[in-house]
Order: structure tokens, then sequence, then C-alpha cells
């Protein structure tokens, strides 16, 4: 599947383009926004270095996924309903240790991967809240 960011009227007659080009039948999903920024991503994984260093017991990919599946998890079930009700029907009533392990490798679920750039400004914003509570000191990122 195709995806595309529109952020001007050029990207906008690019795709318009591209779409007259595809062949029918097709289906198109529009979603306002756009996708988090590639330093938004650099930034949750250098958090999630550092508060692993800091606590010291965690690995950065056990704090990645404490942090999708407590954090993430919650800002998109709140704004995606067909996330809410896949995640309610097949993941909601399991424990807490395997919906942890399904925020890792070899599954991986996709939260993060889905958000736009309000919502992973939210998830990174209760990191730095969740984290500076506990004592911890996170790089403030240069704007």
């Amino acid at each position: 599947m195709a995806s595309r960011i529109i952020s001007d009227e050029h990207d906008r007659a690019a795709a318009l383009t591209w779409l007259g080009g595809l062949s029918l039948p097709m289906t198109l999903n529009v979603t306002k926004g756009k996708d988090r920024s590639i330093d938004q991503n650099r930034l949750a994984f250098m958090l999630y270095r550092e508060i692993a260093e800091q606590l010291g017991d965690q690995t950065a990919e056990e704090v990645r996924a404490e942090c999708k599946l407590t954090l993430a998890v919650p800002i998109l079930r709140s704004e995606n309903e067909k996330f809410r009700e896949v995640y309610d029907r097949l993941l909601k009533g399991m424990d807490y240790a395997t919906k942890l392990e399904l925020m890792t490798e070899p599954m991986d679920l996709p939260v993060t991967r889905c958000f736009t750039t309000k919502q992973m400004t939210a998830y990174l914003d209760a990191i730095y809240r969740r984290y500076s509570e506990q004592g911890l000191q996170l790089t403030v990122p240069e704007h």
C-alpha cells in the first residue's frame, strides 16, 4: 500500500497525477495530518536508550515496549476507531506480560508507526512526563 504526505499544492498535484494513473477498482484511505517525523522517531529511540541507561534494569527495547503499551496504545485507541476495535477484540483481555511481548520483535505490533505528528508529539510528551516524574534527566531537543 502506498502512503504519501501531502504538504503543499505541488504534492497534491503530484498525488492526483499518480492517482489518475492507477487502474480501477481501488480503495483510497485519507488521513488528516501527517505521519510522525523522522526527527520524532529519532528522539523516541534516544529517549528509550537514555531511560534504559538511567534505570539500569531494562534494555532500551524493554523501555520501548513498555512505553508503546502503556502510553502509545491509549493514544491510538482514543483516536483511531479501527485500531481500538481490533485491539479491544484481540488483545485487551490478555495479561500484561503477553501484551508487552507483542510490542517487541518478532511481532512488534504497529502502534507508533500509525501515529500522526500530533499523536507522536503527545506520546513524546507523555514519556517526558512519566520518566521526569521518576527523577530521570532526559535530553530536551532544541527547536
